[in-house]
């Protein structure tokens, strides 16, 4: 007996070990399958829409002119506001370089993004299976800006100066955005041309927000243009909970 329940109590262990085994393998699977990662950022999506009211940050703009990453042709730094109400305000906190530059291109990029953040305009900039159509890239869970991400091939199902086509990164366990890069559609400005676009977030407050960017691009008048964007000191306003 003793011999049996050695046996018995072995078998009992395996088959723990089997169920184990096969409840770590459909956590990939679950992960993975394209239908629930989508709607897991759509959800996060949701999720920031309905529970942040407004917030402001600081940014700080710098252009770069050809292969000089170095010494910035323009820099801008401006109090952003924005409220779901109205959208968003700018206030110039401070500014040098080029005065060409940054009337025509940074002035204009921070006229573009009141535009587009406007109620009525802004809905169609969300990263939502709404406004993109969204393709799991092969490769699975990868480590990016320590965090589980998985990627996405987006493409937008309209094209607008406030959407892009490349790829997009998500925490592989709630979906919000960790990165974007790809191609704007559209180019808000003669003077620059359609941008590389890269975007990275944060998380603040659980919510993600945008901490850097760049856009390259090229054009007739200026050439190659970099411009980088650097965001800090996030104050967020959330909804009052009902």
């Amino acid at each position: 007996m003793m011999h049996g329940g050695r046996i018995g109590g072995k078998q009992t262990i395996a088959a723990v070990f089997l169920f184990a085994a096969m409840g770590a393998a459909t956590v990939p699977a679950q992960e993975l399958d394209a239908d629930s990662v989508i709607q897991r950022v759509d959800a996060s999506v949701k999720a920031r829409i309905d529970h942040i009211a407004g917030y402001t940050v600081t940014e700080h703009y710098a252009v770069y002119r050809g292969k000089d990453a170095t010494l910035p042709a323009a820099e801008m730094t401006v109090k952003t506001e924005y409220r779901e109400e109205t959208g968003k305000s700018y206030t110039i906190l401070s500014q040098s370089g080029s005065e060409f530059i940054r009337k025509h291109v940074l002035a204009v990029l921070l006229d573009n993004e009141k535009k587009i953040n406007l109620p009525g305009t802004r809905e169609v900039s969300w990263f939502t299976s709404a406004n993109y159509k969204m393709e799991l890239k092969p490769g699975g869970v990868q480590r990016l800006d320590g965090r589980d991400c998985l990627a996405l091939a987006i493409t937008p199902i309209r094209k607008a100066t406030n959407t892009i086509a490349g790829t997009l990164w998500v925490d592989a366990r709630d979906g919000s955005i960790v990165r974007i890069e790809g191609s704007a559609t559209q180019s808000p400005s003669i003077f620059t041309g359609a941008a590389q676009v890269l975007r990275q977030y944060v998380s603040v407050k659980g919510f993600p927000m945008a901490t850097q960017a760049s856009a390259v691009s090229d054009s007739f008048l200026l050439g190659r243009t970099t411009v980088t964007i650097d965001y800090r000191d996030y104050q967020i306003q959330l909804r009052p909970a009902r």
